[in-house]
């Protein structure tokens, strides 16, 4: 299926694994593919991402936590057929995708839209407890594993490597990948001065534009192997 027909989800655990650079690298990835992404921020309580990219793409803010949150969601991917819809999901949207997630789940046909899941891990087991939570709310969804690459190499992620999650997930298709790390020094720079990668690829410091540009060819990489 084509990647405009695509709801992107991005999830993970409870807060810290790394989301909000995830779906950086996303949107990042789609517009240096020719693809008009639109943005959906749920996290409202901490709109990193919109922040950055608001004046770049078009984008709604919507909060998950009632009903009303999930029928505009739907509107928002009916409304924008023609892009990519990325959601960037705050920690306590694990508890709302359980009570209305096949709410967007039951509208996928009318939609004509496919629900991928990038799903965000460090090495605990939350991670993992809360994504079979998703799986089960959520069934239609194609789950993809990333592995954040800030806690470790991918050995290191023991617990899921060689966990039922991952053979189940990969029976179904879905691909488990390490999303590469990035010099915190520049991490640092993009959430403190509110940057677009697109808009710090220009800005930053030779040496940080340096490290940026390693790092998008990893990810292109690594998200290559899920979208395309």
């Amino acid at each position: 299926m084509e990647a405009m027909k695509r709801i992107l989800w991005v999830g993970g655990s409870k807060g810290g694994v790394g989301k909000s650079m995830v779906t950086m690298a996303l949107l990042d990835y789609l517009q240096g593919n020719d693809q008009k992404p639109f943005l959906v921020e749920t996290d409202t309580s901490n709109p990193d991402v919109w922040k950055a990219y608001k004046d770049e793409l078009k984008h709604s803010t919507i909060n998950l936590d009632g009903r009303s949150g999930w029928a505009e969601l739907i509107e928002v991917c009916d409304s924008n057929r023609e892009s990519p819809v990325v959601i960037n999901t705050a920690a306590r949207n694990n508890t709302a995708v359980t009570k209305n997630g096949e709410t967007l789940g039951g509208t996928l046909a009318e939609l004509k839209r496919q629900l991928v899941v990038l799903w965000v891990i460090n090495r605990q087991r939350d991670s993992l407890e809360l994504l079979r939570e998703f799986m089960e709310a959520v069934p239609h969804a194609h789950v993809h594993i990333v592995r954040n690459g800030y806690f470790g190499d991918e050995e290191k992620f023991e617990l899921y490597n060689g966990s039922k999650t991952r053979a189940a997930i990969e029976a179904k298709g879905g691909k488990s990948v390490t999303f590469p790390d990035l010099a915190d020094r520049v991490s640092d720079e993009l959430y403190t001065k509110r940057l677009s990668i697109t808009t710090a690829s220009k800005e930053m410091g030779i040496g940080n534009r340096a490290e940026l540009n390693r790092w998008k060819k990893e990810v292109s990489r690594v998200l290559g192997e899920v979208l395309e």
